[in-house]
């Protein structure tokens, strides 16, 4: 029986990088962006049901993401019909990772970890963080999104320290050695818990 561990964290708190960390300690990784990116993408599964719900985001097979961010600005009610197909389909993908994977330790990548009530499903969740500030740095440097937009995912996202204070790890990505560190040592607390079980 493997160990499910959710990662969480805001925008820009360094949460792709400490999911490569855990993988490195030889954990499996299951990614939900990635997911969505599968079911999204030419002959993915949710192609069709996106198409007879919202045909104008389908551009030449796959769902076009601008196409679904202008849905969904001029019809905010579209979010819901969305994630009524898409979050199904996303945790189809995620029981059929967890079928096959054979690591002792599954790492669950997933944004939203606690806004959508996924924690529920997990053994523990290590949430990575780091200071608002930097942040706000990190996200603007990427030269992606405007600090409106930023703002806005800011919005929608549960406030870090709420996040930090329900997990039962917190990762503080201020550099890349400490993250590590801080991975190791909690790979190494779920393995000696396994052990004992």
């Amino acid at each position: 029986m493997s160990f499910a561990l959710g990662l969480t964290g805001s925008i820009g708190m360094g949460k792709s990088t400490t999911a490569q960390m855990f993988v490195e300690e030889g954990c499996a990784l299951w990614d939900a962006d990635a997911a969505v990116h599968r079911l999204y993408s030419a002959g993915g599964a949710a192609v069709e049901p996106m198409r007879a719900a919202f045909a104008e985001v389908i551009i030449d097979g796959v769902v076009n993401r601008d196409a679904l961010k202008q849905v969904i600005s001029a019809d905010p009610s579209a979010l819901k019909r969305i994630e009524a197909i898409v979050h199904p389909l996303v945790a189809a993908d995620r029981a059929a990772f967890q079928d096959v994977a054979t690591a002792d330790i599954l790492v669950f990548d997933i944004p939203l970890l606690f806004e959508t009530g996924g924690d529920a499903a997990m053994d523990a969740v290590a949430c990575v963080s780091i200071s608002a500030a930097e942040q706000r740095r990190r996200v603007m440097e990427r030269g992606t999104m405007s600090e409106a937009q930023f703002e806005q995912i800011r919005a929608k996202q549960m406030a870090n320290a709420e996040k930090c204070a329900r997990s039962d790890f917190v990762i503080v990505t201020d550099t890349l050695d400490h993250a590590r560190a801080q991975v190791q040592d909690v790979v190494r607390q779920i393995r000696a818990g396994l052990a004992d079980a």
